[in-house]
């Protein structure tokens, strides 16, 4: 969620065909905050704001229990997510059954503090907190546990910039997994999402998210792309998150994960709404091809 090596960052908008930035996900609207109080840009919190926003954790717990399921007949239990940030995914793995552990990563102390004051308070009420551990940790450090799923959401490790520095990640994970283990990343493309433009969403409770893909350059694929937010009361929180990434395509991560010892990797991209197929319905399956959407979501399943 900052500028720091192994922070949590972005995600793109639940519409198929019209997203630009990983806003809200998997075609879910976006939650509506607790609080109804007005934000301004002098008393909100940024990480409470990005939790709105941005993340779906409920969703993505969902998701890569059902894959596992799919995948292995039996529900996964040990979870490691990598770029942790304020480890919503985390405290919502642990508290959906006394089974379930995990542990997250994340070389930013700030979100990694913030998650523990705000996100724990969950974890206490269902008596989980003897199984989940953040560490302060580079996301290529060994875990604890080999994990049946392990993850890294957000598009974090587009912050590795060189091929060999991603290759040797994906080899890291390879090797981290337990026996039937599975490793999940998202990503996201299509003909809009390298275009330098904003983007706005109002927020239910009082504030819009403004996703700013700042500047692209084809020649290197540096992305820099930033989260503002703003307020009823006219003010701004400009450049809360800002990012600097390299935009790596499916095609070749596909690649590097099978270089890296992955015995096999498969995309997964959202269906299309009934109702209305320029939407998106919710739902990730498999398919190797997809869709050259304005805006795409997709993820990536290997298996160890």
């Amino acid at each position: 969620m900052s500028k720091t090596k192994d922070s949590k960052t972005a995600k793109a908008s639940t519409s198929k065909k019209k997203a630009s930035a990983k806003k809200t996900p998997k075609g879910t609207p976006p939650k509506k905050p607790v609080s109804k109080h007005r934000y301004t840009a002098a008393t909100a919190d940024k990480y409470e704001l990005y939790q709105l926003a941005v993340q779906s954790a409920d969703t993505d717990v969902e998701f890569l229990t059902e894959t596992y399921e799919a995948l292995n007949g039996r529900k996964p239990k040990h979870l490691r997510e990598d770029f942790c940030g304020t480890a919503l995914i985390c405290a919502d793995w642990v508290c959906r059954g006394e089974d379930r552990t995990a542990e997250g990563y994340d070389l930013d102390p700030e979100p990694l503090e913030w998650g523990k004051q705000h996100n724990m308070k969950k974890v206490h009420k269902k008596q989980a907190e003897d199984r989940l551990d953040l560490y302060l940790e580079d996301a290529r450090a060994p875990g604890r546990k080999a994990p049946d799923v392990r993850i890294a959401q957000n598009f974090s490790y587009w912050l590795f910039m060189e091929r060999a520095e991603l290759l040797e990640y994906f080899k890291l994970a390879q090797d981290s997994l337990a026996e039937d283990g599975i490793f999940v990343i998202d990503l996201y493309g299509g003909t809009e999402a390298t275009e330098e433009m904003l983007e706005e969403r109002k927020i239910e409770g009082g504030f819009t998210y403004v996703w700013d893909q700042h500047e692209y350059f084809p020649g290197t694929a540096e992305f820099f792309c930033n989260i503002h937010f703003k307020f009823r009361d006219g003010t701004e929180l400009n450049n809360a998150f800002q990012y600097h990434w390299r935009v790596w395509g499916m095609a070749e991560l596909k690649d590097l994960l099978l270089e890296a010892g992955f015995s096999s990797c498969e995309s997964y991209f959202e269906g299309d709404d009934e109702d209305d197929p320029e939407e998106g319905n919710g739902i990730f399956e498999p398919d190797p091809k997809g869709e050259n959407c304005e805006s795409w979501i997709g993820y990536l399943v290997s298996q160890k």
